[in-house]
């Protein structure tokens, strides 16, 4: 992709802006009044959200990977057509393909209220078809203000359905892990994926003191991360989404990992917008399917306390 191209179709003055990022990957930079984010055009992935007069809310990797064919760690990276393992155990990539392609620019605007929106898109190729032999188009849809909200929207080209399952993997930076209170899923059903897919209730409000990897069901559309360290609270909100995958990989895991540094694990936490597990959606031929998550730093409220 051409930066200079890419700058006389879709930039915006003072608002969006294309570059050359790390990889050498077509970044874009968002500035307005209300914020300012970072978009890779590989991977369809935000990497960065940072509020007017805040810190950022997503974590991103030091350690991260900028190349071809390997997921960038941090941000908010796009699991589809599936979350997790290859459902059909044919060896193919962890949380599906689209997190390691290059997209295309579909759109870039100033909404009425002074927000910036941003619309990336993929469809399918001979590439892809290889791997997943169904014809979509995929467009997340990025709009940046006081909060960020992400929609990705699936839209099924074949003459026959198909079913996915997706997430939106979004890292949450976080001042340390043990002082952070996740809210919302109290008394929830989940899998446990550290234990072997055991099906468990959530007792209280999450706390992490080692890994935990786990998809919770017929989750409520209000999420909340209360960070004390950075005396701040992240509030999620979902749609079209009953599922949600809170994960942090700990010491062990986070030391093995190439694109983490020993001691990332204690300054990020996923909680994942998705329709994952037990929650498969069903694309009917012709038609389309939406997941959305918005994502707003609040300061100065009331103290929260978990539901009895």
């Amino acid at each position: 992709m051409n930066i200079e191209e890419l700058n006389k179709n879709h930039g915006i003055d003072g608002q969006v802006k294309f570059m050359e990022g790390a990889g050498g990957f077509p970044f874009i930079r968002v500035d307005n009044a209300k914020g300012g984010a970072v978009i890779s055009v590989y991977g369809g992935q935000v990497l960065s959200f940072q509020p007017a007069n805040e810190q950022n809310l997503m974590f991103l990797s030091e350690a991260a990977y900028y190349e071809a064919g390997k997921g960038i760690k941090g941000g908010a990276p796009v699991c589809w057509p599936w979350f997790g393992p290859d459902p059909q155990q044919q060896g193919r990539p962890v949380h599906g393909f689209v997190r390691t392609r290059l997209w295309n620019v579909i759109k870039t605007e100033t909404t009425g209220n002074g927000d910036s929106k941003v619309t990336l898109g993929l469809s399918d190729t001979a590439e892809t078809r290889a791997i997943w032999p169904h014809a979509f188009d995929l467009d997340l849809e990025v709009t940046v203000g006081n909060s960020l909200n992400l929609e990705l929207i699936t839209r099924n080209k074949d003459t026959a359905p198909f079913s996915i399952t997706q997430a939106l993997h979004t890292y949450f930076k976080v001042g340390h892990i043990d002082r952070i209170t996740i809210l919302g899923l109290e008394g929830v059903s989940y899998l446990d994926k550290v234990d072997n897919y055991a099906q468990k209730t959530q007792a209280g409000a999450i706390t992490i003191n080692s890994e935990v990897d786990r998809i919770y069901q017929d989750v409520q559309k209000e999420l909340v991360i209360d960070d004390t360290a950075y005396d701040r609270r992240i509030r999620i909100q979902s749609s079209d989404s009953r599922t949600a995958v809170v994960w942090n990989p700990w010491a062990r895991i986070s030391a093995q990992m190439g694109d983490l540094k020993d001691d990332d694990y204690e300054h990020f936490v996923c909680v994942e917008t998705a329709n994952a597990g037990s929650e498969v959606v069903e694309v009917a031929a012709g038609g389309e399917c939406r997941v959305a998550a918005n994502y707003l730093i609040e300061r100065n409220i009331p103290e929260l306390k978990p539901a009895a």
